[in-house]
């Protein structure tokens, strides 16, 4: 990639913005997982309370981002991302304040924090619509490497509940959210060509394209690994190699920042070599390692070593998708990357509550990894099965310079 070319196509302080927004956003989407341990010891919580209360704020930023791509088109990136924010920033403040007593108020937190994990559907767009097709995939892959933030969570949220008890750690967590979100409001700027808002019937509309579908299974599976993990693997090892809570973040975190930090490196090698194929390969890397972890591990750091090879795979993978879908609805990019993530927080919630019911009814998380390796394998067929029509039609070399 031409780096000179690259900076001059865009807006690089939106770029930067859109990055350190979201992954502020991640960071507390996810924290309820780091602080899984000590929340589910406070509260009394079974294996399947625990994987549950962890998908809760997956599930609900599945599900807002949806909204939030709606929005995104109605009121444009910036503003929508800005209402998102307030209402994280006030969640975290009454949980903060008046503490966390039971195991519904830990969902209802969850559902709140969802609105944090439908930033992607804002920060997406707004560093996607500077952008030429050509540079979709590294541009798309550094706002997405926002996905750190997870990371962050699993680093020191285990560590400052030792220390402050794990309801200070969401007024801890305000101080840098709300520096980002005032570097936020003041250079980030919305992409002059943006598409005219749409009726949410039109929206719907886009569902009735089978690629849409497919889109949404293929980063159900990437995203949906990524997310999964990252909000069970603190709980995972406290529960598989009895570790202490900070150190079974360290240990997340590890593996965490591995799938996070190669999002821009997915996206790039798909502009280099194409996103089908980087995706393809990406698919058979993560089944394998997913597979080969289900079988419980004698030594914690054997998991982490395939732990971090699985969220390598995923983390590319997610690049790649994003490097295919604006090729193929680049005019429909706030909606879809609403779907698109909607569908990748689902496969997220599956993983994170079905690892959590594998151990409370078999005595073993290997149920919930089998099924998830297979759903890759699922998505390798699929991408197989499209592979020639999309080269050939949207992907073709007359329509699009970006490699399909």
């Amino acid at each position: 990639m031409d780096r000179k070319a690259f900076l001059k196509a865009g807006h690089t302080p939106t770029l930067f913005a859109a990055f350190l927004y979201f992954d502020l956003a991640f960071m507390v989407w996810v924290l309820l997982g780091p602080l899984g341990v000590q929340i589910a010891q406070d509260l009394h919580l079974t294996h399947a309370q625990k994987g549950f209360m962890v998908a809760v704020p997956v599930l609900a930023g599945a599900l807002l981002r949806m909204l939030m791509g709606v929005l995104v088109d109605h009121l444009q990136p910036k503003k929508a991302g800005a209402i998102g924010q307030i209402i994280v920033i006030g969640a975290l403040f009454v949980a903060w304040q008046f503490g966390i007593h039971s195991y519904e108020q830990a969902l209802l937190l969850g559902c709140f924090l969802g609105f944090a994990g439908a930033a992607f559907a804002v920060a997406l767009p707004l560093a996607s619509r500077w952008y030429p097709p050509e540079h979709q995939g590294t541009a798309l892959g550094i706002a997405g490497a926002g996905n750190s933030g997870t990371a962050l969570a699993a680093l020191f949220a285990p560590g400052l509940a030792m220390v402050f008890g794990w309801t200070n750690v969401f007024g801890l967590a305000l101080i840098p959210l709300v520096a980002v979100f005032i570097v936020y409001l003041l250079v980030a700027k919305d992409a002059p060509e943006c598409p005219p808002p749409k009726t949410f019937a039109e929206y719907l509309k886009v569902l009735k394209d089978r690629d849409a579908w497919w889109f949404m299974f293929f980063y159900s599976v990437t995203f949906g690994g990524f997310v999964g993990l990252a909000s069970s693997l603190t709980i995972y090892f406290n529960t598989q190699y009895g570790l202490e809570p900070k150190t079974a973040g360290y240990f997340t975190a590890a593996c965490v920042f591995a799938g996070s930090l190669v999002r821009p490196i997915g996206g790039n090698l798909a502009d280099r070599i194409g996103g089908i194929r980087t995706l393809s390969a990406m698919y058979v890397i993560a089944a394998a390692f997913l597979f080969g972890v289900s079988f419980g591990l004698p030594q914690a750091w054997m998991a982490v070593m395939v732990f971090v090879g699985a969220m390598l795979a995923l983390g590319m993978g997610n690049g790649a998708v994003f490097q295919l879908v604006p090729q193929r609805f680049r005019r429909e990019i706030g909606v879809m990357t609403g779907l698109v993530g909607m569908a990748g927080g689902v496969g997220g919630f599956y993983l994170a509550s079905s690892l959590g019911w594998s151990r409370e009814v078999t005595g073993s998380y290997q149920g919930g990894f089998v099924v998830f390796a297979l759903l890759a394998v699922a998505a390798l067929i699929g991408l197989s099965s499209v592979k020639n029509r999309w080269r050939t039609t949207w992907g073709a070399a007359h329509l699009t310079s970006a490699r399909i």
